[in-house]
């Protein structure tokens, strides 16, 4: 697996530091962080790609901006907070990487944060489709560029 650095890693380790119990609690607290969507999304939902692989109605738009930084936006309900934990996780964690930087992110990184006994396969496999839808629109953007 390729090594990680920066937000990703930090959040991988501090999953890894904590029991079981708690490391369920921090996604819940990482569903409390998930930042609204910009205006220029929230009056365009029709931009968004839903993630048809999560059990909650799951949106994301990746950026490529002209520094070639992605910036990731995703929208899920409150009422799905394992679900928004995934989203946060990964909007914090991409922020401020390269394309190249996101697309080097392994597949394996929802596994890597130790929630396999607290959280159902179902949903697991959910948060790495978001990260794979992300790192489609990222090799889309730069195609397009």
């Amino acid at each position: 697996m390729t090594e990680l650095t920066g937000t990703l890693a930090e959040i991988r380790d501090d999953f890894q530091a904590l029991e079981q119990n708690d490391r369920l609690q921090l996604l819940l607290e990482f569903a409390d962080e998930l930042p609204e969507l910009p205006e220029r999304y929230r009056d365009h939902p029709d931009l968004l790609e839903r993630v048809e692989e999560c059990q909650a109605p799951v949106f994301i738009f990746v950026e490529v901006d002209e520094s070639d930084i992605v910036h990731l936006y995703a929208t899920a309900p409150r009422e799905a907070p394992t679900t928004r934990g995934f989203a946060s996780i990964l909007v914090q964690g991409l922020a401020g990487l390269t394309a190249d930087e996101v697309l080097a992110v392994p597949d394996e990184y929802p596994q890597t944060l130790g929630l396999t006994q607290a959280v159902s396969p179902l949903r697991l496999r959910g948060m790495s489709a978001l990260l794979g839808r992300a790192k489609r629109q990222v090799r889309e953007k730069l195609a397009a560029a």
